[in-house]
């Protein structure tokens, strides 16, 4: 061994001979120092524990006896939820009619409607604004350059009253086209449904009155009539028409223009809301005298409750008699 002095200390080295058996020797030794315990066991880390928690009660739980049945549960996992019987092609055709949302058409622009099946004999047309005025043309396309049915809807108010009208599709395909021509600040919700259409009541296909062509008719409503029901038809021949709501002196709040080629096969059935007081609808056939037409109009909804509420002014009579 020899020696060498460190930091003003001697310190003894051993000699090289000595040195590579104490190399082997500590590298055998290390990986046991590694793997033995230590001797203070307060140092050590506890290993660490899967914890279950309890489960939670599902959402929808409300009494007390089922989200006890939940709680506390420690092998509770999950569970597989039934999907239930495979659905027919009817319900799924009936389901995926009723998911249809209504579609923006803007001021300008063109939306269609195509239906291939000739099952659907008639659809279901609904127009509507956020309160702003509404102006469409509406088409039923049969066939190339084939145009059985169009109509030209104006509407003061489309929130107040929204345009909802049947359309005659037999014998498909068709084709039903909704063109916004007004402005492109005033844009309407266009929604067309063959799934769920309205039909005429019994009281509206048993009363009918003929109007000769060029001829007019007025109907007028009272307060209480919330919506009514209208019916025009031909023999067969052309349906050229004109339909009014009037609400005051040549005060029009919807006009619809309609013609359809053939009024018996292809009938106009329309529901015109008619809130407030003093309305009229008036139909008007723009037909020449040698095409009549029937027409029915009758109270859709009616409100029971409006006779009890105040009327401002209802008991004031202008140049009456009172106090006399």
């Amino acid at each position: 061994p020899s020696t060498t002095t460190l930091f003003g200390r001697h310190h003894l080295q051993p000699s090289p001979s000595r040195r590579l058996p104490m190399l082997f020797a500590s590298l055998i030794v290390a990986p046991a120092l590694l793997l033995t315990p230590s001797g203070s066991t307060a140092l050590r880390m506890p290993s660490p524990m899967m914890q279950l928690r309890d489960t939670a009660a599902p959402i929808g739980t409300s009494t007390t006896t089922d989200t006890a049945n939940y709680q506390g549960t420690a092998n509770y996992q999950g569970r597989v939820v039934p999907t239930g019987r495979q659905q027919s092609i009817a319900q799924q055709a009936r389901a995926k009619q009723a998911q249809e949302t209504e579609i923006l058409v803007q001021g300008g622009s063109l939306r269609t409607w195509s239906y291939q099946s000739p099952s659907v004999d008639q659809v279901e047309v609904d127009l509507s604004t956020e309160g702003r005025p509404l102006d469409a043309d509406i088409e039923l396309w049969h066939g190339p350059d084939n145009t059985p049915c169009k109509m030209r809807v104006y509407v003061e108010n489309g929130e107040v009253r929204p345009f909802r009208a049947v359309i005659e599709t037999p014998r498909g395909p068709n084709t039903v086209a909704i063109r916004n021509i007004g402005q492109l600040e005033f844009p309407f919700a266009a929604k067309v449904n063959a799934a769920m259409v309205v039909q005429p009541s019994a009281e509206c296909l048993a009363s009918s009155q003929t109007i000769q062509g060029g001829a007019l008719r007025t109907y007028p409503f009272e307060s209480p009539v919330d919506s009514v029901q209208i019916l025009l038809k031909t023999d067969g021949r052309p349906l050229n028409a004109r339909i009014e709501l009037l609400q005051g002196p040549n005060n029009n709040k919807q006009v619809i223009e309609l013609y359809t080629e053939d009024g018996r096969d292809r009938p106009f059935f329309c529901i015109l809301e008619t809130p407030g007081s003093g309305n009229v609808v008036r139909c008007v056939n723009t037909a020449p005298v040698e095409f009549p037409m029937t027409a029915s109009v009758v109270a859709d909804k009616i409100n029971h409750n409006m006779g009890s509420e105040a009327v401002l002014g209802g008991d004031v009579v202008i140049g009456g008699d009172i106090g006399w």
